[in-house]
Order: structure tokens, then sequence, then C-alpha cells
């Protein structure tokens, strides 16, 4: 099943320094055999905003995530292939160059099972490099070693690594282009037309056409897929390709800024459709300087910009020029890992849970899966297969394999919520029973297939996941949970809790409450985006419970770096201050329960997933991201900010300890990084800044006067502003009382008189006019946008 991908030598007349990263993982030395047009992009944008954009600080330069002059390419190969009457699946070409020998396992993967029932179906695979035979350095024989790939899944977690590295260094070619994991996959988008044809043999002609991409968002061809498949069947030529080639290589994405992680984090998480728009006008500004300064556009004060805005900054609006069709593209300005083509989690979650809720039937007990009992939610289940690396197996019996693949990609995503990884490295969206050997070689995969023979092999499988059921099974032969440490330390916890934890609560995951909060967002509309930040929140809290059992089983956890000044274990004391002089170095870590008895319950249910959890890839690569992502992702080391303020969330605190925790937010939150790193902590569809705000009613004048400062700060960072926008009238109310309190307490009897104003009101510091108390108050806020 191995494959080969050509080492084709880099163009010496590119300059090395050209060579930059973009933060996704870097793709072939070979350079691009098209140039990149920047017009390409004019078209697909709104009227350029004309507002002064202009801070009160100096911002570093945009970079782009697609450089103009960048030698990667957006396609690496095309290919096509058809079914031959006599030979079975053939290849026909293969462009720019051949991507494998084994030209008949990709031709069968390009023509899934049962294509000649259907006019039109999609599938998707993926192309590992197999690292033993990739070596770039001349061998004896003075010949480069050719390199090698695998029908395998996909590797998406060295964009964690690279996008880091770039991020704690200001050298933009430091990051290495292999993360924890080995190289990035080649992502295969495949699209497979039938035509009846009464003058062949078959009655019908079968033809596959796929493009192969390093970039996960590959679902943006699938336009220029059909437009082209259909040419072909017109024109079976290799200029066919070449044409649908060169388009897609010249697709301009170098206006498209490239994020931080916190940055990407609070775009993601938020519905604003104006959010960081300043990185784009800033893209803009410096391309405009670029062409200045080559003389392309002469300055001119009355001209207009060529180049405008988009209309919602969380996708990058472009298009490609095919066959002089100008066909629109929307790019997501914001990937995670795990995240791999255009999938549904609502689709995937209904197509089990309607089931469930109309004739729930019982599971097979097994400690790692069943974790809320014989009838646990059927969507947890399978969450908690992928999380404890069992074999996973979507099976679509007369479905399209477009449909299979759909749904292997969006489990990946939902145990991933974006932030563990190694499960698309391991998956296989399609798949049939002539690779059965090579599928079982493989631990822990997540695979689609269509063939029903895969249902009466349990020997197979540990979880079989029926889509036209839309039940899920659990095998026979699925490998009993061994006792473990955590295990025999929570059982001799609970036999000393004055009550057991089976008559405490029936919910002791909270994972029941959790799908219920989930079904009723999706009976409400809430949307796709609401249902991944939910499952995101949710892995987020499954590996804060993990840190927490680790650290009161073992003493220390691997999934957590102590902050400085913070005392490695588990009973340290939070609340505290390490530095009397300094109000920031409040101690506590970790995930927050309203109680012990609460935490003791969680943990002590939770134990046999967590240990699960500790064997496998995800867990290991997680660890390693942790440490790749500590400076990136945590500017401010101490306080714990997501401790501190999961404590103003969740406990009923006394006033001087809510007061510590106001005045180590204000003293530490300074920087722009800093507020980026508290907006994570408060996202918008979690009450954003109100736990913040109500520091403004807190009876110490020290502790209301600290907090306006910390929301005037908010209020002039690019996102926070957005942010400010949403906190209610009375909270703005007690901001301007306290605002009016200091100022009437530093201002003379004769300037008594003068009318108060808030300098530091959204958008001020970046060119607005300032606001008075009233508008404030109000909410009102002119828009950025023309």
């Amino acid at each position: 099943m191995a494959t080969a991908l050509p080492y084709r030598p880099s163009n010496d007349s590119l300059s090395a320094s050209n060579r930059q990263t973009t933060g996704l993982p870097r793709l072939s030395p070979a350079p691009s055999f098209i140039g990149r047009s920047p017009s390409s992009s004019h078209g697909s944008y709104r009227r350029i905003s004309t507002e002064n954009t202009g801070s009160s600080f100096k911002p570093r330069r945009c970079k782009a995530q697609y450089p103009l002059d960048s030698p990667e390419r957006h396609v690496e190969y095309i290919l096509v292939a058809s079914f031959h009457i006599d030979r079975g699946p053939i290849m026909e070409h293969q462009y720019p160059a051949a991507i494998s020998g084994d030209e008949s396992m990709l031709a069968e993967l390009m023509l899934p099972d049962q294509t000649h029932v259907r006019s039109q179906d999609w599938t998707m695979f993926f192309l590992h490099k197999d690292t033993s035979g990739d070596d770039d350095t001349d061998s004896v024989g003075g010949k480069k070693k050719k390199r090698k790939s695998k029908y395998r899944g996909n590797q998406e977690g060295a964009d964690i690594q690279d996008e880091n590295s770039d991020e704690a260094s200001d050298d933009p070619d430091s990051s290495d282009d292999e993360g924890g994991e080995g190289p990035p996959l080649m992502y295969v988008l495949n699209l497979v037309n039938t035509k009846q044809d009464n003058t062949v043999r078959r009655g019908a002609v079968v033809k596959a056409m796929a493009i192969c991409t390093r970039h996960s968002f590959l679902h943006i061809y699938k336009p220029l897929l059909l437009l082209a498949l259909e040419d072909y069947f017109k024109s079976p030529y290799p200029e066919t390709l070449a044409s649908l080639y060169d388009a897609v290589n010249a697709m301009d994405l170098s206006l498209m800024p490239k994020m931080s992680i916190l940055e990407r984090h609070i775009l993601q998480s938020s519905n604003t459709k104006d959010m960081f728009l300043e990185k784009f006008e800033q893209m803009i500004r410096q391309r405009e300087e670029e062409e200045s300064q080559d003389g392309e556009c002469p300055p001119s004060p009355k001209k207009m910009s060529r180049y405008v805005l988009p209309r919602d900054t969380h996708e990058y609006e472009s298009k490609v020029v095919y066959n002089d069709i100008p066909i629109p593209v929307k790019i997501p300005t914001v990937i995670w890992p795990e995240t791999v083509g255009d999938f549904s989690l609502i689709k995937l979650v209904q197509t089990f849970a309607v089931p469930h809720a109309t004739s729930p039937q019982a599971f097979p007990a097994h400690p790692h899966l069943t974790t809320s009992g014989p009838f646990t939610h059927p969507i947890i289940v399978l969450v908690n297969a992928i999380l404890t690396q069992k074999r996973v197996v979507f099976l679509g019996h007369n479905r399209p394999s477009g449909e299979v693949a759909e749904a292997v990609l969006a489990a990946c995503a939902l145990a991933s919520g974006g932030i563990l990884r190694g499960f698309t490295r391991h998956a296989f969206p399609y798949t049939d029973l002539t690779k059965i050997d090579d599928l079982l070689k493989v631990p822990g995969f997540i695979a689609g297939v269509t063939n029903p023979t895969f249902a009466n092999h349990p020997e197979w499988w540990d979880i079989l996941c029926d889509l036209p059921t839309g039940r899920i099974k659990i095998s026979t032969h699925v490998e009993p949970a061994p006792v473990t440490e955590g295990l025999l330390f929570f059982q001799q916890q609970n036999a000393l809790l004055p009550n057991n934890t089976s008559n405490t609560t029936h919910d002791p995951t909270g994972d029941t409450l959790f799908m219920e909060d989930i079904l009723r967002s999706i009976s409400q509309r809430h949307g796709e985006n609401a249902v991944r930040a939910k499952w995101r929140g949710y892995i987020t809290k499954f590996v804060r419970v993990a840190a927490a059992f680790e650290e009161a089983v073992y003493g220390a956890s691997n999934l957590y770096i102590i902050g400085p000044g913070e005392e490695l274990s588990p009973d340290s004391p939070t609340g505290h201050q390490s530095d009397a002089a300094d109000p920031s170095s409040l101690r506590g870590h970790g995930y927050v329960w309203t109680d012990e008895m609460a935490k003791q319950r969680e943990l002590s249910a939770s134990v046999s997933r967590i240990e699960g959890w500790r064997n496998t890839r995800s867990y290991y690569s997680y660890i390693q991201d942790i440490a790749a992502m500590y400076f990136p992702a945590r500017p401010i080391q101490r306080p714990d900010i997501t401790h501190h303020h999961d404590r103003l969330r969740a406990l009923k605190l006394s006033h001087s300890e809510s007061a510590s925790i106001y005045l180590a937010l204000a003293h530490a939150v300074k920087d722009y990084a800093g507020i980026c790193q508290l907006l994570c902590v408060a996202p918008e569809n979690q009450a954003g800044l109100f736990y913040i705000s109500m520091g403004l009613f807190h009876p110490d004048q020290v502790v209301r006067e600290a907090t306006v400062d910390l929301l005037d700060r908010i209020a002039s960072h690019p996102a926070g502003r957005h942010f400010w926008t949403q906190v209610g009238r009375f909270a703005k109310l007690g901001y301007i009382r306290v605002k009016r309190e200091r100022d009437a307490a530093t201002q003379s009897p004769i300037s008594g008189a003068a009318s108060p104003t808030i300098p530091t009101s959204p958008g001020a510091s970046f060119g607005g006019e300032p606001q008075s108390l009233v508008g404030v108050a109000m909410g009102g806020n002119i828009s950025r946008r023309s």
C-alpha cells in the first residue's frame, strides 16, 4: 500500500530568503509552477473601511499565512483514474509528475465500491510520507533517495509546533517542518462521475479526478473539480489537467494575515464578523506601501484603494479563474488541528442521538466507554472510544463513500476539539475490504467503509458506528480495561467517603447534562460554530480534569506546567500570594470544583477513561504541545488566569478573596498578549467580561479602580473592544460611577465643573473619538465598517 512521492529539486533561481514559513506544515521544496497574481483577490471583498485605524502603540508587521513570494503550492498533484472493463481501476494521468509507482492502489482508492450505481460521488483519502525513505542527502551512488508515501492517516499536529515556534521567535525561518508525529500528509479530494454511454461494453464510463494538497481546507476545490472533470470527459488530455493546476496555484491568499494561537482562539470562539479587522487593514496598508515603493501605484490621496475588507473575518474570500470563469472560494481564517475538509458535527450528533432518544439500547459495560452506565449517550461512547484509542469503524452500507468519509472526519474533530491531535493521522476516511490486512496493523484506527462484511467481523473493530441505523455497537472482542494505580487509589478514596458516589448523583461526569445542552443548541439552531465551541470546551475540561487526576494520584501532572512561585503539590494553597508586594503572585492552578466532594465524585467517575487516555498517542502529543505552546499560549505565567477566573465564576468568595483576584488580574494583564490570554479565558459565548466587570461593585475602592483600569485596557484592545460592547448597561453604569468618583477625588475645585469623558472608550485608542459617559452607558459604538 505504499506509494512514492517523487523528489523534485527546487529551482536555483529562487532565493533561500524567500522560503518563509506560513505557519502551516512546509510543502515540497519545489517552486510553484505558476506565480500568484495579487489581483486575483481584489473583487472578492467589500469596499475598504476608510476609518483611521491608528493605535496608541506601533503594531508589529503583520505576516501573511501564504506569502505572495512563497514557493509553496496550493495543489501538488492532479490525478485521473478510470474503470477499465478488463483491467479494472487504472490510472490515466498524473500531473505534473507521477505521484506514485503503485498506480493500481491509487486507482482503487479513487474508484470506491458501488461507484457505478451513482452518477456522482465524493471521497477523501490521505497519502503518508514514509520517514524511513525520506532523506534528501546524497546517497553513496550520488542519487537522491525518493520520498515515499503510504495510504494512512493525516498529521495536522506539525502545524501546532511550526506556528508556535514562529510565534516564540522573531526569526520566521526558525520553525521546523516536522512535528512530533512526523511530516504532514497530503490530503486527496476525489470526485467520481459515471456517465451513461451505450457505445461502450458496460453501458457507462466511470472516471475520477483528484486534487492532492497539503491544505486541510481542501473542500474549497469541489466546484473546480466539478468543472474540470466535466471538461476532461470532453477533452481527456493532460492539457485539461494543466489548466486546472495552473488556475488553483494562481489563487492569491497573500492578504490573509497570520494570527497567533491566542488570536485564533478568540476569533473562532466569537461570532463577531469584524473581529481582528485591524489585521486585514494592516495587510492592505502593507501591500499598498510595497506597491508604492515599487512604483506600481503612485500614492494619491483621492484615489480609492483597490483592496477592500472582508465581510466576515472568519473567512478569507478569494477567487480562482478557471477557463476565464472566476470561481469564488472561501478559506477559513482559523484552522485547528484535526480539522480536515467540510463536515458537520451537528449531522454526526443527530445521526446517533435521534435513535437513542426514541429507543435507547443498553451497551455492554466497559470502563473506558460506558462512563455513565449502560445507557451512556452513544456520542459519549464514540468520543471515549477515540480518546482511549479504540478501533472505530463507520459503516455506511448503500451510502455514498463521501458520506462515510465525512463521518470519519467529523468524529476526529469531535474528539480533538482543536485541543488534542493524533486522530486524523491514523484515520482512513474511506477504505475497502481488500486493505483489511494493512488496516488491522494500525492501532487505534478510525475507518470508513461501505461493505457490510465488516459488521460480521467484530474481531476487526472495537466500536462499529452504523450510519443507516444510527446505532453504535461495542465489540465482544474489545480489550478489557486493566486495573491501574489510579483505579485502586480512588476505590480506596470512595470507601472513605461518607456517601457512595452512586447515591450522591446520577451524572457525576456531567456528560448527560452536556449532551442535553448540545441537543438543545442544535434544536434552537445555534449553528455549527456554537456546537464546535461547546465541544472544544468539553475537551478542554477533560484535559484539565485529567491533570487534576494525575496530581491527586501521582503527586504531579504531565499535562500542566507549574507557574513561577507555585508549589508542586495537589494540596498547594489557593488564593495566597507568594510575594506580599506583588499582587500578581497569587497561587492556585488547575480545574475548579465547587467543593471537595464534587471533585472526588467526578474524578472517581472519570478514572477509567483518563487512565485509558494516558497510554495513547494523543496524550503524548498533548504533552509535546503544551511544552511548545507554553510561552505563545501563556504570556502571563503567573497567576493562573484560567484558574482564578473559574473561581470568580464557580465559587462563593469572600470580599478579600475576590479582591486578591481582581488585583492580581489588574497587575498581570497589561500588554496586548496578556489581554488576548484573558479574553481566551472569558469567551463571548461564556458570559464574556461579566465576571471581570463585577469587580466594579466591590466594596473596596482600590479594587473598583483597578477593575476600571483593567477594563480600560481591554476596551482599547482590537479584540477587547468587541467584548466591551457586550457588557451590560448595569456594569457600564458601575464603570461610569467609579470613573466619576475617581475624577472627583483628583479634580481641583476650579476644574470640578468640567464634564468628564472617558478617554479609553472602545476604539478611542485606535483613532475613534472619545465617547461621553452616556454614550458608553448606552453602548453607543460607531462601527468600523464602511
